[in-house]
């Protein structure tokens, strides 16, 4: 069954019911259904046959939500790209993917939409038809296609649905990014199969988070939006009293903020680990301990074990919402693979007695900048280019709002700030250094490997003054 269909079918009765809370005023159930079948109807009038990926790069809009559904609908694979990325950036992905249709502007294409007649019925998918790819960066510099079928997203939305207890009495309020999986998948779906309304913000800014949390009971953010609350005065134990759930996810929480935000507001965040291929993998308990530092127990049908048969290790899973691998890299999903089948996630981490899960690092130098994945070597390869760098190593290193900053080690020498703001003509802002530091020469291992937990020892204070 279409994916589409599958959260449809939860919609509220009353279409009428309101779907996006917005600033000045409202979009029902109705209208946003209304809107995805329109724009399904335009979609396939352009050419975009089933199994067309259709390529997104456009702001955060309602609009930008009903192409998403849109495109389930018409049989097409939904291929979300960050607003940050630049045009070279872009390029790759569009060479890669080959989409059939690339949306720069979704409300225009709404817009465009408006005088067809929706779609009157989604075109037939099985489960294990593609309905999205997500692109996530690898740690050669190419990036990663991660292939979600419909009946992955079904399964891991429906566990998820479960398991935070949503029902249509919640209001969500989203001032997560839509191009990222947990935005995209996480929050709308929680929704959808609730039938409920959400607090809809373009970002997070403190002022419209703060009001936005009145009509509120539940809040998905990343570990940053959770320190800048905890830094506004105006998040008061009143302001959040109403609230049922504060989720956590897409990085690391700080133990330091689990008990800040328990101490000002009396309630725990649930923290929960998810990835690209996998979207949620564990999560913390709804109803029972809290425990900073651990993300909780593996989502209902996930089955987690730790490689190498060691306490701690690399954590392997399996499941109906894990990816059926990455566009067209088969060796890089038969590497990815064991022989019985368990994705390799590259995280390092260990599960206790009780079987709840903790994370003490990553296998491939992955540094989480507010959310967003960054891996080391795309930037090197920027880096080793540039007049008067010899070599470069690019690590994370602590940041009290993104968790972890980008910070380069460069042999060589040159004005920090002017190939800062080079790099970011090159890349996203979260990808680019925030600072670059100047050596003669770097540590190595006996095989000549760049040391780079040493690297992260010496400036681990860097953003910390």
């Amino acid at each position: 069954m279409n994916l589409y269909d599958r959260l449809a079918a939860q919609f509220p009765a009353d279409r009428a019911r309101p779907c996006f809370l917005l600033e000045g005023g409202q979009i029902s159930y109705g209208e946003l259904e209304a809107g995805a079948g329109r724009i399904a109807a335009l979609l396939i009038s352009k050419g975009v046959v089933p199994g067309d990926r259709v390529a997104v790069q456009t702001d955060k809009t309602p609009q930008a939500v009903m192409l998403y559904l849109a495109t389930l609908k018409a049989g097409a694979v939904f291929l979300p790209l960050n607003t940050a990325y630049t045009a070279s950036e872009v390029e790759y992905f569009l060479t890669d993917a080959e989409p059939a249709l690339f949306v720069a502007d979704a409300v225009a294409l709404a817009a465009e939409a408006s005088p067809l007649t929706p779609l009157p019925a989604s075109v037939p998918r099985a489960d294990e038809d593609l309905a999205s790819i997500i692109y996530t960066s690898g740690t050669t510099g190419r990036s990663k296609g991660a292939m979600l079928t419909h009946g992955a997203l079904y399964a891991n939305a429906t566990a998820l649905h479960q398991a935070w207890g949503f029902t249509e009495r919640d209001v969500l309020l989203h001032a997560l990014p839509i191009f990222h999986v947990h935005g995209l998948f996480v929050a709308l779906h929680c929704a959808f199969l609730s039938g409920a309304p959400m607090v809809w913000l373009a970002k997070y800014e403190d002022a419209p988070v703060l009001a936005g949390l009145a009509p509120s009971t539940v809040m998905m953010g990343v570990p940053t939006f959770y320190t800048r609350l905890l830094n506004n005065p105006g998040f008061t134990k009143d302001a959040a009293a109403h609230m049922r759930l504060f989720i956590c996810g897409s990085a690391p929480l700080l133990e330091s903020t689990f008990g800040e935000f328990e101490a000002r507001t009396g309630q725990r965040i649930l923290e929960r680990y998810g990835m690209s291929e996998a979207v949620i993998i564990t999560t913390n308990p709804l109803v029972g301990e809290r425990i900073a530092g651990s993300v909780g127990y593996p989502l209902p049908g996930v089955a987690l074990r730790i490689g190498g048969g060691e306490a701690t290790g690399v954590i392997e899973i399996k499941g109906p919402s894990v990816f059926s691998g990455y566009w067209r890299m088969p060796d890089k999903t038969a590497e990815d693979f064991t022989a019985d089948g368990y994705f390799m996630t590259g995280d390092v981490g260990r599960q206790d007695r009780d079987g709840r899960v903790w994370i003490s690092g990553r296998a491939k130098d992955l540094i989480i900048c507010g959310g967003y994945n960054v891996y080391p070597k795309e930037i090197e390869l920027i880096l080793d280019e540039l007049p008067g760098v010899t070599e470069s190593a690019v690590i994370g290193l602590p940041h009290p709002d993104f968790g972890e900053a980008v910070a380069a080690v460069v042999i060589g020498s040159g004005d920090e700030a002017a190939m800062i703001a080079g790099l970011r003509e090159k890349l996203a802002a979260f990808k680019a250094p925030k600072r670059i530091f100047f050596v003669d020469d770097l540590p190595r291992n006996a095989m000549g490997k760049v040391q780079k937990n040493l690297l992260r020892q010496t400036y681990a204070g860097t953003f910390s003054g």
